[in-house]
C-alpha cells in the first residue's frame, strides 16, 4: 500500500487512461479523486473502484474553467486535509485539416489539454506546499509533441506545450522554490 492515505487527483479519469490510472492508485491505497466533466462515467468509475474495496470519489470539474479547478482543489483539501499527487490527464483531440479546424475547436483543445495543466498545477501546488513531504505533479503528454501526423496541429501544439510547461513548472515549483 505504497500510497496509503495519500490523496491523488486524476483529471479526465471518467474513462480511458485516466480511469486506469485512478484505479491503480486506489489499489495501491490512495484516496482517489476522479475529476471529470463526464458525470455519468465519473460516477461509474468511482463506484467500480469502491466496489473493489478501495477509496474513490467523483468530483465534477471542467478543467477548462478556472473556478471549477479552484473548487476541485478546495473541496479535495477540505475532504482529505491534503493533496499529494496531481495527475494532469484530461485531454481531447480533433483531427481536421488546418483549413477546416475552427478557432473554437483550436481553443477547446488548447484549453482542455494545456491551459488546464497550468491551472490545475498552480492550484494543487498551493496545497502541496503545506505538506511536509511536498507533492508530485504528473503531466500526461504524447509522442505527438515531437512526432506529428497530418491534421493534428492543435493536439500536437497542446502536447508540445505540456512538455514545455512541465520543465518550467519543475523549475518554479521544485523543492527549494515552494516557500
Amino acid at each position: 500500500m505504497a500510497f496509503k492515505n495519500k490523496t491523488v487527483i486524476v483529471t479526465g479519469a471518467a474513462k480511458g487512461i485516466g480511469k486506469a490510472v485512478a484505479t491503480l492508485y486506489a489499489e495501491k491505497g490512495a484516496c482517489v479523486v476522479i475529476a471529470d466533466n463526464d458525470e455519468k462515467n465519473g460516477i461509474k468509475t468511482a463506484e467500480s473502484i469502491k466496489e473493489k474495496g478501495f477509496n474513490a470519489v467523483f468530483m465534477a470539474a471542467d478543467v477548462r474553467v478556472e473556478t471549477d479547478i479552484i473548487r476541485l482543489m478546495e473541496s479535495t483539501y477540505k475532504a482529505y486535509g491534503h493533496i499529494y499527487i496531481l495527475i494532469n490527464n484530461a485531454g481531447v483531440s480533433v483531427f481536421k485539416s488546418p483549413y477546416e479546424l475552427s478557432v473554437e475547436e483550436w481553443d477547446d483543445i488548447i484549453n482542455t489539454n494545456l491551459r488546464s495543466v497550468f491551472l490545475c498545477s498552480r492550484e494543487a501546488a498551493k496545497y502541496m506546499r503545506k505538506n511536509k513531504e511536498g507533492g508530485c505533479i504528473v503531466n500526461i503528454a504524447s509522442t505527438r509533441a515531437i512526432m506529428s501526423e497530418p491534421n493534428s496541429e492543435a493536439y500536437a501544439a497542446s502536447k508540445g506545450g505540456i512538455v514545455a510547461i512541465t520543465h518550467a513548472l519543475s523549475a518554479s515549483l521544485g523543492k527549494d522554490r515552494l516557500q
